[in-house]
């Protein structure tokens, strides 16, 4: 049904969704299970329909990262971001870590007693049963990565459950792939509530802005078709991601007040905080050369259909770690992720990615006009201390002693040219990667809090009827890969939308 269709119909809703990534999905569930609430959900992109053999091989595909559904195909590779029904569960890398009891403790000072470990521990489980989610069998590993997890214990690291905990260890994340089937969000939560009359699914539908007046939406403009139409509703969840929702804020007047004038916007609230506070997790590759022995296992993978880049992980503490664990690091081998090698030849390396890092960077507008691209800066290892840069350098440690074991040596040597050890600031920086998961940009945070965009329970702060429910109000990066709390931050905000009678 097209939005025209239901501003000829004079209907609003209870609640609009704006964004139908991996939080929408399961917002626009949630709340459609009452039969009297009515429920709107906005996606910018496609919907591949209920059938999931109707998708896109591309996106079914668990072995990949597909790059067809996003916002921009040629782009700063820490910019990529799903424009998809199902968002990035439909184009991610299908792993789910748990954090540490730290990031709870960062969360709760923020947001309330809500956000503790333990509260959340019940919205955890009920997205990993909804998602289907399952550990790694013996027979997805490739020689690389069962070699892998043997060099790390080798190095001291024991087995841990990566999908409950966050303490240091090696292991497998639990993962959103069946038979080789990326089962993402949509799959997950939107398929078995779509036959509800009282949900409705915009796709192909741009959230431009929010009508404020007077501290309340009243309409969200979004276009469909190329036609402006207005969308009413008694409560407005933004769920844009941690790009998307301070873009859809700014553009609604909702930032801050010098910013907003300079792109002609009217004011509407005072908050410096929307667009600010971005973290997201940088990383380094080290490519190591496979040997022969390694790329015929990998061809017979491959040849069988069962050829997945990575299986296994390390989480590690830096030497500046001073609580819990900060450093992801991950062994693959495969088919490269960008680009691609000669029939017969894969990729192999370790990356180090930094987890908890204290870099913020911003996401800022170019234009009022929501087609242009966002200007996006995660500002990685800018801290003035420089604690990122050598968390990252003891991560690049930790690999090279990884890639010397009795366990690897035999399956990859080294990598060419000098030691990562010696690289300087600049060639170490020229070298960033990511790992894709950024939050903060509308962090929640206690009254006082001059960078707070939302409270505990994701009210934006002088919009009565306006919440932010994805990435975006982690005020921290947890340890770990972002798509499991966000799935249990969204499980958690359903319930608090309830309870509130949204």
């Amino acid at each position: 049904m097209t939005a025209v269709a239901l501003r000829e119909r004079g209907r609003g809703y209870d609640v609009v969704i704006l964004g139908g990534g991996v939080a929408g999905s399961v917002l626009a569930a949630r709340l459609s299970e009452d039969p009297a609430r009515t429920v709107c959900l906005v996606e910018a992109g496609p919907d591949h329909g209920a059938d999931w053999r109707s998708w896109p091989p591309k996106l079914l595909d668990a072995r990949a990262l597909p790059r067809d559904d996003v916002w921009e195909r040629r782009t700063e590779v820490h910019r990529i971001r799903a424009r998809v029904l199902g968002g990035s569960s439909c184009v991610n890398g299908c792993w789910h870590t748990w954090g540490s009891a730290a990031d709870h403790e960062q969360w709760a000072g923020a947001g309330g007693p809500r956000w503790s470990a333990a509260a959340m521990e019940p919205y955890r489980q009920k997205a990993v049963r909804q998602m289907r989610l399952r550990s790694v069998p013996e027979r997805e590993f490739n020689s690389f990565s069962r070699a892998a997890l043997a060099a790390a214990r080798e190095l001291g690291y024991p087995e841990v459950d990566m999908g409950t905990s966050g303490g240091p260890g090696c292991g497998t994340p639990l993962i959103n792939a069946l038979d080789g089937v990326r089962w993402n969000a949509a799959f997950a939560y939107l398929a078995p509530a779509r036959p509800r009359s009282n949900l409705t699914i915009l796709a192909d539908t741009l959230a431009d802005r929010l009508v404020v007046r007077d501290g309340r939406v009243r309409g969200a403009e979004v276009v469909v078709d190329g036609r402006r139409e207005t969308l009413t509703a008694d409560t407005y969840v933004i769920a844009c991601g941690a790009f998307g929702s301070p873009g859809l804020l700014l553009r609604s007047g909702l930032g801050p007040t010098a910013d907003l004038r300079r792109y002609g916007i009217q004011p509407e609230a005072d908050l410096p905080g929307v667009g600010a506070n971005l973290t997201d997790q940088p990383g380094v590759f080290v490519p190591l050369t496979p040997t022969p022995e390694l790329n015929a296992a990998l061809a017979a993978k491959e040849k069988a259909g069962e050829l997945y880049v990575s299986r296994m992980l390390v989480r590690a503490a830096s030497a500046v770690c001073s609580d819990g664990t900060d450093l992801h690091i991950l062994p693959s081998a495969g088919n490269p992720l960008f680009g691609s090698l000669p029939p017969g030849e894969y990729e192999a390396g370790i990356s180090a990615f930094l987890m908890k890092p204290a870099s913020r960077g911003t996401v800022r507008l170019r234009s009022a006009d929501p087609t242009t691209p966002l200007d996006i800066d995660p500002a990685f290892l800018s801290d003035p201390d420089g604690r990122d840069l050598a968390a990252l350098r003891s991560g690049l440690e930790i690999v090279e002693r990884m890639a010397a074991t009795a366990a690897l040596k035999p399956l990859a040597g080294p990598p060419p040219g000098r030691p990562s050890r010696d690289l300087t600031d600049d060639q170490l920086r020229a070298r960033l990667g990511t790992y894709w998961h950024p939050v903060g940009t509308c962090a929640m945070g206690r009254p006082g809090d001059p960078l707070a965009v939302v409270d505990g329970e994701a009210r934006v702060r002088g919009v009565s009827n306006l919440r932010v429910a994805d990435a975006s109000v982690l005020p921290t990066v947890p340890a770990a890969n972002t798509q499991l709390p966000v799935l249990a931050l969204a499980e958690l905000l359903a319930d608090v939308l309830k309870e509130a009678g949204a």
